[in-house]
């Protein structure tokens, strides 16, 4: 599911671009986050009637923390799309597989070796993936954001981690995008003055982007973290960039050049290191 969840994240990304060529960010999220909410409607229905007592609604302040916390890392994150390339808004999106371990631990959470081993190659892949040099490493504001961004979607993954396995996943997803769509619905009525015209012009990218992102993606992200260890589950979820690269090799005719290709191949090594068992005496 996790990996699943990789796959259609990593092809939002040029949907997430190309719907702000007509409405503001905050605007985005607003129909991004109802749409989700929406589609995971008929879904919710369908398993209440056929699990009756036993479906496990999430609790208020699941629904708020975990709604409040993704607003805040999918807002910053298309507020630094606006502004940031797309190989740094790569490279700097994907550090909440650095982020989540190092919170586990402030949390008291150990990780084991072969994660923080994994993290490392990660980054080092990211690296060659979004072909960032040092002299382009200066931070810009809409880094910065895409920085702020990472922490978040780090903490999100933690309190996924703490929710999700009492709770209905589909019931808990839906509740965090209902929570994102009227966050972020007053700051658009505010700053942006959103116009219909606008909404549907950009309605390919947000149909993609609400139903497949957010209502599938991150319904699927809730599911499988249930039974994934949260720094794991970051570093599979962390393969999105390679299925980015990957689409638009496919889809696009884009030609990937040696570095990406090594990119990609530190990251799956990731992965799969992280897949490992344990052995007994660690």
């Amino acid at each position: 599911m996790l990996l699943l969840t990789s796959l259609i994240w990593g092809t939002a990304f040029v949907a997430q671009r190309t719907g702000m060529d007509h409405v503001g960010p905050f605007t985005f999220q607003t129909a991004r986050g109802l749409l989700g909410a929406l589609s995971l409607l008929p879904v919710i229905l369908w398993q209440k009637k056929k699990q009756g007592a036993a479906f496990a609604s999430p609790s208020f302040k699941a629904c708020l923390m975990c709604g409040l916390v993704l607003t805040l890392a999918s807002t910053t994150q298309q507020i630094g799309l606006v502004t940031t390339s797309a190989s740094k808004a790569g490279f700097i999106g994907s550090l909440y597989v650095v982020f989540v371990p190092l919170l586990s631990l402030a949390l008291g959470r150990r990780a084991p070796r072969k994660i923080w081993l994994s993290v490392l190659l990660t980054v080092i892949g990211m690296i060659c993936i979004s072909g960032v040099t040092p002299g382009q490493m200066h931070m810009q504001p809409g880094d910065i954001w895409l920085l702020v961004s990472a922490v978040f979607y780090a903490v999100h993954i933690l309190v996924v981690a703490h929710y999700a396995p009492a709770v209905n996943g589909a019931a808990l997803s839906l509740a965090q995008f209902l929570v994102m769509g009227i966050c972020t619905l007053i700051p658009a009525l505010i700053l942006e003055k959103p116009e219909l015209s606008g909404i549907l012009d950009a309605k390919w990218g947000i149909l993609y982007t609400g139903i497949l992102s957010s209502g599938v993606g991150y319904t699927l992200q809730i599911i499988g973290q249930m039974r994934v260890h949260s720094a794991v589950a970051s570093l599979i979820m962390s393969l999105e960039s390679v299925f980015a690269l990957l689409s638009g090799m496919l889809l696009l005719g884009e030609r990937l050049n040696r570095g990406e290709w090594i990119g990609c191949a530190l990251v799956l090594c990731a992965v799969l290191l992280s897949q490992l068992p344990e052995k007994r005496n660690e």
